[in-house]
């Protein structure tokens, strides 16, 4: 059974096949499949098609896909009990106005995921984490030596000292402060200067070795805006695949409202009210944009105006 899922890139529908796609005999049948697919990648665009309800992601079959791009593939999965697998062609030449010609057009991932449906996203997604991190990590982090590819793509072993290498995903927290005392209870967004004019989000920062959840929270709430945290709260989380991320999204309660950027962060911070955060999410606030729809820091605004706090609501 799917478990529902809020966020975009989360909700992938394939049986990963984990505990299978460490024997090659398994995996070379199911790339042998006449019904085995592939999806396309360039560059870490994926290729679309369109449809008479909106794009969506362009499978070809597995032989074509190799035909097209030799040796650069990955299994993703079973979808429906049918294999399905990734390739991604690398260079500066878009592959549709060559070998795919006709078939669709590529999309950058953030456009791409913007138009399509979920469970396509999430597949999208995976597949662009996995080759960006076999992309960066072709040697041996203990020897130097170049790695092979083992598991359909998910592991990487040293030929020289037997190291094995897996793909890694780096945990961020995302968290919107929320301070209580006042008139009215009140949560606060930044700004990166290098954002589009009027955009601002949560909080994130990276998790450090050593630190839970909840004590980065704290560290990157102080550090960016010198506010201290009290209480957190999880929402949810989602996989974001720039290149391999893990967003752990949360309700963060401080002690006070005298919310000051850091500079180096964040260039401003505002604070607003459940009826100014609606304003904003619709679009309507005199000069707060909102977070993109498909980023995470959308969803827990969204929840907070919707009643979801760190006392439970």
């Amino acid at each position: 059974m799917a478990l529902p899922s809020l966020n975009t890139f989360a909700g992938n529908p394939l049986d990963r096949a984990g505990d299978r796609r460490n024997e090659p005999d398994w995996l070379a049948e199911q790339a042998g499949r006449p019904d085995a697919l592939a999806l396309v990648l360039w560059e870490g665009r994926p290729l679309l098609e369109d449809h008479a309800d909106g794009p969506r992601l362009a499978w070809l079959s597995l032989e074509h896909a190799r035909a097209v791009v030799p040796d650069r593939e990955a299994f993703l999965g079973l979808w429906k009990d049918a294999p399905c697998f990734a390739v991604e062609v690398e260079g500066s030449v878009d592959p549709a106005t060559g070998p795919v010609a006709g078939l669709g057009a590529f999309h950058e991932m953030r456009e791409a995921a913007a138009l399509l449906l979920g469970p396509e996203a999430a597949m999208a997604g995976a597949a662009k984490s996995l080759f960006d991190w076999r992309r960066r990590h072709g040697f041996c982090a203990a020897c130097g030596i170049e790695s092979q590819t083992a598991s359909g793509g998910w592991k990487r072993i040293c030929p020289a000292c037997a190291t094995e290498h897996f793909p890694r995903v780096d945990p961020v927290t995302i968290m919107l402060p929320v301070f209580r005392g006042g008139d009215e209870p009140r949560c606060l967004l930044g700004r990166q200067a290098s954002w589009p004019e009027g955009r601002m989000s949560a909080l994130a920062g990276f998790l450090e070795p050593g630190e839970t959840i909840e004590e980065a929270c704290a560290r990157e709430i102080e550090e960016e805006a010198g506010l201290t945290v009290t209480a957190v709260r999880y929402h949810s989380s989602q996989p974001w695949p720039f290149p391999a991320q893990l967003m752990i999204g949360l309700i963060a309660e401080v002690d006070g409202d005298d919310a000051r950027p850091d500079q180096t962060e964040l260039e401003a911070v505002a604070w607003l009210t459940r009826d100014e955060a609606r304003a904003c999410l619709a679009g309507t606030h005199p000069s707060i944009k909102p977070p993109p729809p498909i980023a995470i820091a959308r969803t827990l605004l969204q929840a907070w105006v919707d009643g979801f706090d760190v006392s439970g609501g």
